[in-house]
């Protein structure tokens, strides 16, 4: 059936009027899907929904999001990025063209929420992580099983036991913050060089007021992090804190805090 969906001039010209029409159509169109800014589910049959295509040298990829989101647009991108995202998601309808720098491209996608946590009786701006599957350490064959908390402990987050205390500074690192959206979670570049991004959003994602006046009150940003299926997509702050409480718990939680680099 018909979709709800937007087109954009600049989509139609890249992906030509037949592919397009046969999108609006309801061919080669997923009725849900995750959506590519917000992380959230989207349904291209009940509301608006923006055609987002991921452009690079060689590769295109085509995703989906909500329209109140961002509207349907064309997005470059670096082709090495893409190329990774695209054998993480083959087989997935939901398109997520980002990997995590220092993990194998091959490996899982991660997903970012942000939230609110309530540490000692003061909201804290925080950021939820979580691989769509398991990673793998590079240059390994995945036989080890999922190795995402190790690789963190080793490049210094700390494990979570109790949701009661604010995490240690991770040195180097820091969230970027450009203009009231999240871009990227940087990290150390190699050899004492400039940060490098570690998580990029190639799409700017929004986050609450609330939650832009927290971080620039304390300029610090709380980074949480759990295996595939730890958490899951939580529709409100008191059940992401509820699912964080239970990952920490059963010793699937590591965190750092990182400072805010932007406004």
């Amino acid at each position: 059936m018909p979709r709800m969906l937007d087109v954009s001039e600049d989509v139609r010209a890249e992906i030509g009027d037949a592919e397009a029409d046969r999108l609006l159509v309801g061919d080669n169109t997923p009725g849900s899907y995750d959506c590519t800014s917000c992380r959230t589910p989207g349904d291209s049959e009940q509301e608006r929904t923006s055609t987002v295509l991921f452009v690079g040298d060689e590769t295109a990829v085509l995703a989906f999001a909500h329209a109140t989101c961002i509207p349907s647009q064309v997005v470059q991108v670096a082709e090495e990025q893409l190329q990774g995202a695209v054998r993480s998601i083959t087989g997935s309808e939901a398109e997520h063209p980002e990997y995590p720098e220092g993990l194998s491209p091959e490996q899982a996608v991660l997903g970012i929420t942000s939230g609110l946590v309530l540490i000692d009786d003061e909201l804290h701006p925080a950021l939820v992580v979580e691989p769509t599957g398991a990673i793998a350490r590079p240059g390994t064959d995945g036989s080890r099983g999922d190795e995402f908390l190790q690789l963190l402990l080793e490049q210094g987050f700390h494990p979570v036991h109790r949701m009661d205390r604010m995490p240690p500074v991770l040195h180097g690192w820091s969230i970027l913050l450009a203009m009231g959206q999240l871009h990227a979670v940087l990290q150390p570049g190699t050899g004492g060089g400039a940060p490098v991004a570690w998580w990029q959003a190639h799409a700017p994602l929004q986050v609450t007021e609330g939650w832009r006046t927290a971080a620039n009150k304390s300029q610090t940003v709380l980074v949480f992090a759990a295996p595939a299926g730890a958490i899951g997509q939580q529709p409100r702050e008191d059940l992401l804190r509820d699912a964080l409480d239970r990952a920490a718990a059963g010793g699937l939680l590591v965190a750092a805090a990182m400072p805010l680099a932007g406004t």
